[in-house]
């Protein structure tokens, strides 16, 4: 897995890029980056299957903020980042989130 941070001299935005490489995807044919930067919601966020299997999604984040995240994998299955900032239990109680700082 991997965690790109560019930030833009232009405007304070930090263009992130995440990718989950074939390997960690466990054959599913959907894969979204769900987090608290849009509010957990699929459907926000699809990611798109490279030509190499790996899953790739570009995000513009706020700077001075983290923000917690997993990848959902075919709709029922969650993975963390291995490049993960940070790790955060969620409020569930069932694992832990993501987290990137920028």
């Amino acid at each position: 897995m991997s965690l790109a941070k560019k930030y833009l001299k232009t405007r304070p935005i930090c263009k992130a890029t995440f990718t989950l490489p074939p390997l960690r995807h466990d054959g599913a044919e959907k894969v979204s980056l769900i987090g608290d930067f849009n509010g957990w919601d699929a459907d926000a966020m699809p990611m798109k299957q490279r030509k190499d299997g790996s899953w790739s999604v570009e995000v513009e984040l706020e700077p001075g903020r983290e923000y917690q995240f997993l990848y959902q994998l075919g709709g029922e299955r969650y993975a963390n980042d291995d490049a993960a900032d940070a790790y955060i239990p969620n409020p569930f109680g069932t694992g832990e989130n993501s987290v990137i700082r920028v």
